[in-house]
This record gives C-alpha cells, sequence and structure tokens, in this order.
C-alpha cells in the first residue's frame, strides 16, 4: 500500500487536498492555529499577556527548577499555585522593562563585562594570559541551552531591570533607634518562675477499663489508618552497575598508561634567577625606552662575564623581594609567574641567559639555575589509579548505550524484571509495605518520589506489570514492579490494643495534669502567698531559654509588660502544664556587639525590601498592571491593579 502511495504522490496530495479544505470552509480556520492561544491573561502598561506567554513562560521555569531540583516531585512544579507564581513574575519583569525604558536606564558594554567576569564558573575560563576561554564559555552556556549572543542579551537586559529596584534597595537605610525599637524584644530579659505538672507524673491514676479503651478506639479511630501499601521487585541501572561488570585488557591499561604519564608525573619546576628594571604598562615611551636600554646595558656586561649575575642583580634589580638573593627566585611551576617571564624561564638551558623579556613590570633578565624533574611513577604503582579512571571512561560511554536497552527490556518484557537482570547483571531487589511517600530512614530509590509515583499509577496498580524506565538521576535509572496491592484501612482494634491502652492513658494524664495546673494556677492568682514550694526565679529570653520549652517563652515574652507580676497557664500538650509567675522585666546587659550589629544589618535588610516592594506597588500602579485570571484559593476583583 505505501509503495503504491509513493509511485502516486500527486494523486495522493490531490485527494487530500479536496479532503481538507472543505473541512476549513465549513468549520473556519481558528487563529490559534497560527498563533496560539490568544487569551489575555494579564495587562502591564497597555501591553497584553497571553496565556500562551504565560504557558511558555512556565514551561520554561519548570524545565529550570526540573534541572536544579531532579529529585523533587514534578507535579510540585504544576500546581494552581506554581503557575500563578509564575504569571506574577512574569509581570513584574514586564513592569521593570517598562520602568527601565521609560526612565532610560541601560547596561553599557563595560558593565556587562565586569558582571559575567563575576561569575565564578565564567572566572574559571580564563586562561593564564588572560583570554577567554572562547569555545568553553560557548559549552558553559549551552548547557543552559543558550548562545553567548543570547545568554549576554538576557545578562544586560536583567542588569538593566536591577537597576530599577537597586537604587530604591541600595539607598533605603535604618537608624540605630529604628533598629533598637523593632529587634530590642528579641534582647529582652524576663526574671520567671516555672511550675510544672508533668502528664507522667499522672499516669498511675489512670486505669482504663476494656468499654473504655474500646470507645477510645472508635472515638478515635482517624488514628489508627494504615496507608495505602505494596510489595514490590525493582532493579537499579547505574553507572556503578556498568563500572563493576567492566574487565579491562592489560594491553588498554598500559596503553592508558603511557597517554598518561606526563600527567601523572606533576609539573616540572624550574628554579631562575632575574634582574628587573622596572617600568609600569602605562608609563610614558621614553621611561619604558629607558628602562629597556638599561637592561640592554647589564645583559652586555653579562655576556663577558656570567658569574657576576648574583652581584649585578643585587645592585641593579628594581625587584625588593628577590635583589638582596642575588636575584633567586626559587621554584617555580608554570602558571606561577606571568606569561612572557614563564615562557622565556621554560625556554632556557641550565645554566643559560635569557635576552631581555618584555612584561608588564618591566624588562627582565633571566639566568636558569636549576631543573626539578618529577620522578615518573611506575606502572605497578599506578595501577589501581589507572583501573580506576579507564574504567570510569568506560562506563561512562556503555551506560549510554545500556540505558537504552534498560528501558526498552523493560517495557518489552514488561511481566517481569528478570529478563533486563538476566541482559544486563542487575540483582532484583524486593520491598514490602512501600508507601506512596517515602517511609522514615528509607533509602535509595524507595525514598525518591518520581520512582514512588511511577509504582503508584494507577496502570501499574491494576496490571502488577513493570512500570516504565524512572530516570532518577545523573546516570542512575530504575524501574519496578508490584506484586501485591494493598489498600488504606482502619487497624483492627485487636491489632492496636497496646497502642490504644498507651495513647488512651497518656490523653487522660495530659488531662489530668492541665485540670490540675488550671486549678493551682486560678489559686494561687487569687492569693499569692498560697503559692508554696516553686523552684528559684530564672531569667528568660528569646534567645536564651534556659531549657524551657518554646511555647513557655512566647507566653512569658507575649505578657503585658504593664500588668506585672501574672500569673501564666500554659499548656504543654501530651507532656502536661506549666504555671508561669511572671516576676518583672530585667534590663539586658553585656550585649554581644557583633551580635547586635548583626541583627541591626538584618533590620535594615527587611527595611530595605518592604521598601523595595512599596515602590514595586507604585510602580504597578503607574504602568496599570491589571490581572485577568484569579489567584488560586482567593476570591478577588479581576481586571484591577493588583
Amino acid at each position: 500500500m505505501f509503495e503504491s502511495i509513493r509511485k502516486h504522490t500527486k494523486i495522493a496530495m490531490f485527494l487530500l487536498f479536496l479532503l481538507i479544505i472543505p473541512s476549513f470552509v465549513l468549520v473556519g480556520i481558528d487563529r490559534s492555529y497560527f498563533s496560539g492561544s490568544s487569551t489575555v491573561v494579564a495587562r502591564v502598561d497597555g501591553h497584553d499577556i497571553t496565556q500562551t506567554d504565560w504557558d511558555n513562560a512556565h514551561r520554561m521555569e519548570s524545565d529550570r527548577l526540573r534541572r536544579e531540583q531532579p529529585n523533587t516531585d514534578a507535579k510540585l512544579f504544576d500546581t494552581p499555585q506554581a503557575r500563578y507564581a509564575t504569571l506574577e513574575r512574569l509581570v513584574r519583569d514586564r513592569v521593570l522593562e517598562a520602568a527601565a525604558q521609560k526612565m532610560h536606564l541601560v547596561t553599557t558594554d563595560a558593565r556587562l563585562a565586569r558582571s559575567l567576569q563575576e561569575i565564578p564558573q565564567i572566572a574559571a575560563l580564563r586562561k593564564p594570559d588572560g583570554t577567554l576561554d572562547a569555545e568553553g564559555y560557548r559549552a558553559l552556556v549551552a548547557t543552559q541551552g543558550m548562545t553567548p549572543e543570547g545568554f549576554e542579551a538576557s545578562m544586560r537586559r536583567d542588569l538593566s531591570l536591577n537597576q530599577v529596584i537597586g537604587g530604591v534597595l541600595g539607598s533605603s537605610f535604618a537608624t540605630s533607634s529604628q533598629g533598637m525599637a523593632a529587634i530590642g524584644p528579641m534582647f529582652q530579659q524576663r526574671e520567671v518562675q516555672v511550675m510544672l505538672f508533668k502528664a507522667a507524673d499522672q499516669a498511675a491514676k489512670v486505669h482504663p477499663s476494656e468499654d473504655e479503651l474500646q470507645a477510645w478506639y472508635k472515638e478515635h479511630s482517624a488514628r489508627y489508618q494504615q496507608p495505602e501499601q505494596v510489595t514490590v521487585e525493582y532493579v537499579v541501572f547505574d553507572i556503578d552497575s556498568v563500572r563493576a561488570a567492566i574487565t579491562l585488557n592489560e594491553d588498554d591499561l598500559r596503553t592508558y598508561y603511557k597517554e598518561n604519564q606526563s600527567r601523572y608525573a606533576g609539573k616540572e619546576e624550574r628554579r631562575a634567577s632575574h634582574i628587573l628594571i622596572a617600568a609600569a604598562k602605562d608609563a610614558p615611551a621614553a621611561e619604558r625606552e629607558k628602562a629597556q636600554a638599561r637592561a640592554q646595558e647589564l645583559l652586555a656586561q653579562l655576556r663577558k662575564n656570567p658569574a657576576e649575575f648574583a652581584a649585578l642583580a643585587k645592585k641593579n634589580s628594581q625587584d625588593p623581594g628577590s635583589a638582596p638573593n642575588g636575584g633567586d627566585l626559587g621554584f617555580f611551576a608554570r602558571g606561577a609567574m606571568v606569561k612572557p617571564f614563564e615562557d622565556a624561564a621554560f625556554a632556557l638551558a641550565k645554566g643559560a641567559i635569557s635576552d631581555v623579556v618584555e612584561s608588564d613590570f618591566g624588562y627582565h633578565i633571566i639566568q636558569l639555575t636549576d631543573v626539578k624533574t618529577p620522578r615518573q611513577p611506575s606502572f605497578e604503582e599506578l595501577r589501581p589509579q589507572l583501573e580506576a579512571e579507564l574504567k570510569q571512561q568506560q562506563a561512562q560511554r556503555k551506560y549510554a548505550e545500556m540505558a537504552e536497552t534498560f528501558a526498552n527490556t523493560v517495557y518489552e518484557q514488561s511481566d517481569s524484571l528478570q529478563p533486563v537482570a538476566d541482559k544486563l547483571k542487575l540483582t532484583v531487589r524486593t520491598a514490602k509495605a512501600v508507601t506512596r511517600t517515602p517511609a522514615p530512614g528509607s533509602q535509595g530509590v524507595l525514598a525518591n518520589p518520581k520512582f514512588l509515583q511511577a509504582l503508584f499509577a494507577s496502570e501499574t496498580l491494576e496490571s502488577k506489570r513493570n512500570t516504565e524506565a524512572v530516570e532518577l538521576g545523573a546516570n542512575q535509572m530504575a524501574a519496578g514492579r508490584v506484586t501485591e496491592h494493598q489498600a488504606a484501612r482502619t487497624l483492627a482494634y485487636e491489632e492496636v490494643k497496646d497502642q490504644v491502652r498507651q495513647n488512651f492513658i497518656a490523653d487522660k494524664a495530659a488531662e489530668l495534669a492541665r485540670k490540675e495546673g488550671e486549678a493551682k494556677r486560678t489559686a494561687w492568682a487569687d492569693k499569692p502567698e498560697l503559692a508554696t514550694g516553686l523552684p528559684a526565679a530564672m531569667v528568660l529570653s528569646r534567645d536564651q531559654s534556659q531549657g524551657q520549652s518554646r511555647a513557655i517563652v512566647d507566653a512569658v515574652m507575649s505578657a503585658k509588660p504593664d500588668a506585672l507580676p501574672q500569673w501564666l497557664g500554659v499548656d504543654l500538650g501530651p507532656v502536661g502544664y506549666a504555671v508561669v509567675k511572671v516576676i518583672g522585666i530585667k534590663p539586658r546587659e553585656n550585649i554581644d556587639p557583633s551580635l547586635l550589629a548583626q541583627m541591626q544589618q538584618q533590620y535594615t535588610q527587611w527595611w530595605a525590601n518592604a521598601e523595595g516592594l512599596a515602590y514595586y506597588e507604585t510602580l504597578k500602579k503607574r504602568f496599570k498592571v491589571q490581572f485577568k485570571v484569579q489567584r488560586p484559593g482567593v476570591e478577588a476583583t479581576l481586571d484591577s491593579g493588583s
């Protein structure tokens, strides 16, 4: 049939034309065929943001987050809240773009270059001579799916946008009095006495009957839910399993050793002395010519009597670090000296003297005094390292090939994992009581949300067939199969009888402790003289809890200072109850100045952020921001500034 179509292509095209065109005539052509969805979701400065713009921005944001957080459940990136957050960022960028354009804020080439150099990954691509490794730079930005031109345009745009809010953030300040008014309560101290009524002390008083326990179980049955769980088989395919199966050939190992001998030997080091006639690179031409002429004179003297090098260096060299030592610089490897000096030093034979060498520092005469050649480790010494490196390289190449085999086999022979295990020499593992969310203490693939999501997919649960090959991270994949599925259920009373008894006693004991504590607090508040046997007073603050629970500290620090002394009751839940007497406020002494300065700086940052947000809200009104879609979970009036 296909051969017939190929022979009669023109006729087939004509028939398709006759079938398709009438459908467009009758139904019409939707504009989305050409331009995507044109639904307007927001408007900034009179310019529309369409559904297509939003979808594209969210897809790019999701892809970025997946690259940065490969182990995070992908569903979290596509919730209504996450999508709306993308729209808000898109609106924010459009607002800042409009503001930058109106304010004529541009990024100069010099500012762009300086910002690029501040990126550590790009700075690391600098060669010894100061130039940039162009191929390395291109490869680096390619990992972000961009060309150098596109990356630089994006950087230039971001820098321009940052100027809009940056001016506000950079000029914001807060006085020390403002800071202390805000952070002062953090350092406030209060003198208290704390009396604990512990639930554990009441447990011996609780003697539940069987009927009480069963009634408790029925009332609190939600506590005894067993989540949905499965028994599974699974296999893991990773680069470690590939590497373990590799057997190296002795000849390949020796060839690898020969090809990398220079790398294992380390760097050659050279010892040199020099005479420097200093001349800054930006000095006037006449000054540099004079320095060069002086260096040539000294070189002529050395050509006649090389033994005078040290004496001439002491007398004439303008390098204060080496001149007193006769110009000796000690041993150095490549990369330690400026390039012209290094090139000349590593081109000399031992004992030879160079011609005059020009650098940014001036003019040098160099004498090579020694060469330290590193010892070459033997093949047997390096064998473990050679085997590890060569195995890793071969495993890296083979993994990509075998990964496709792994994925195809678990799909094509989906009723068992044994075929893929046999083919790739993997181990089929089993696990019981696996739940949709990682169990506490779980490790490896059973702690990976993506793998668990694949195991609990409805098709996997119903068919009991293999999951697809799930990529868990760099050079690691897994596949699983559900062998037994148990739906979520309420555990029977007999299964949890001991646990019910423990919970009943704990709750009733806490209730008794709370009642006793509340009674004491009421009595002591009415007649403080009855409060005997209270523990010694202590001083609490938010940063010095003295071992007290956060609930007690919060209650103490929230007590109104104009109503002290004051009796407080603090429910500690299953632990019991606390009665606290807040006696008074004590002045704080000897505050660590560095901590105070840090808190002041933090407050200033909070203040700057608040001013930045306020300025952004002003810009939103100025550029008439309108959201056409509703924020998830919030009932709001749309088509208005937000």
